[in-house]
Order: structure tokens, then C-alpha cells, then sequence
């Protein structure tokens, strides 16, 4: 797991960590010295944290004039144990929909298991966004079958066409774009 990356293709239009307004404004990062583990593994020094034991993010791209942001996970999402959505919405979703974000494109290939709990968290970050989204691309299949377990896919969306979606061809705008088509559509009578 150490060798696994956040995406970088987007560092030239969007860094996370010299963006005033996002949570991670100022973080400072090593390339050679690995300090964070899911479980027993090390993973790359790029990912950040959110409190959680078991699952890091990166906040690829945030666009506020269009209220969107692209967000890519690695670990093992455990809401079960470690409550990480309580972590992800609390300390990451909240400043970012004071900011104005209200579409968010999760990516979730490296996410290895889901162990769900309720949905509250989910139900309250769909309620606040209100007129926007949550869409998750590219999770494993037995991981969308959690969230589909535990109802959680009453307020992300998942499967179809965002199962083995091309995120990485398009530019970020492009892609949110592309997404708010496809919803859309979904939506309509």
C-alpha cells in the first residue's frame, strides 16, 4: 500500500494544502518519511488524515465558483469501529459546505472494505447540501454492497455508469460536468 499515490495529474490546477479555504491549508508533507498506516501497512506520506485509524483522503481538486470538489480515499472506510464518517463529515465535509461546496465526487478504488453502522451522518450531509450531489466512482463491488446494506446509497450515488467510471481522462471540470449530466438525467420525470 505504500507505493499507491493519491492521483497527481491535477497538482498544476488545484493543491489542497496552499488552498486558504480548505481543511488542509498549511499541511506540509514528506516524500521519504512514511508515518501513517492502515493497520499493519504503510501508505504513501501524500494521503492525509482525518482522525480516523483506518481510512485517508486527498482532496484532488476544488472548484468554489461551481461548489464542487473531487476526493479520493484509501483504507478501509469502518464507521462501524472507528466512526470515520462521523470523522469525514465533522473535520472535512462541514468547512468544506461553509465554503460553498455542495457537489462532492468521491473516488473510492483503493477503499478495500466498508464495515457500515447507521446512516445518520450520511442523511445529515445530504440534508445540508441540499440542491447538490454525492456521487461515489469506482468503489469495489462488495463495498457497494455494504453501503446498499446499510441504505447509505439512498444518499450517495452509486453503481451504473459510476462503477467503472473514467475519472482520470477528462479535466476536473470536465468530469464534474459529465457526473451532473448523468444525474440530471437521473432526476428527470
Amino acid at each position: 500500500m505504500h507505493s499507491i499515490e493519491p492521483f497527481y495529474k491535477w497538482r498544476d490546477l488545484y493543491i489542497a494544502s496552499e488552498d486558504e479555504r480548505s481543511p488542509f491549508y498549511g499541511r506540509e508533507y514528506s516524500e521519504f518519511e512514511f508515518t501513517h498506516t492502515v493497520y499493519n501497512y504503510y501508505i504513501h506520506p501524500q494521503w492525509d488524515e482525518i482522525g480516523s485509524a483506518t481510512l485517508y483522503i486527498k482532496v484532488l481538486y476544488t472548484n468554489y465558483e461551481k461548489s464542487f470538489t473531487i476526493i479520493e480515499f484509501i483504507g478501509e472506510w469502518n464507521d462501524t469501529l472507528h466512526n470515520d464518517i462521523m470523522y469525514l463529515k465533522r473535520n472535512i465535509i462541514e468547512p468544506m459546505i461553509e465554503k460553498g461546496i455542495k457537489y462532492f465526487i468521491l473516488i473510492g478504488e483503493h477503499v478495500m472494505n466498508l464495515h457500515a453502522d447507521d446512516n445518520d451522518y450520511y442523511q445529515e450531509w445530504f440534508d445540508e447540501i441540499e440542491e447538490g450531489w454525492i456521487v461515489a466512482l469506482n468503489f469495489r463491488e462488495h463495498v457497494i454492497k455494504e453501503f446498499e446494506r446499510a441504505m447509505i446509497d439512498y444518499y450517495i450515488a452509486f453503481g451504473g455508469k459510476f462503477n467503472e467510471f473514467n475519472w482520470r481522462g477528462p479535466n476536473p471540470v470536465q468530469l464534474f460536468e459529465k457526473i451532473d449530466s448523468i444525474i440530471s438525467r437521473r432526476l428527470s420525470p
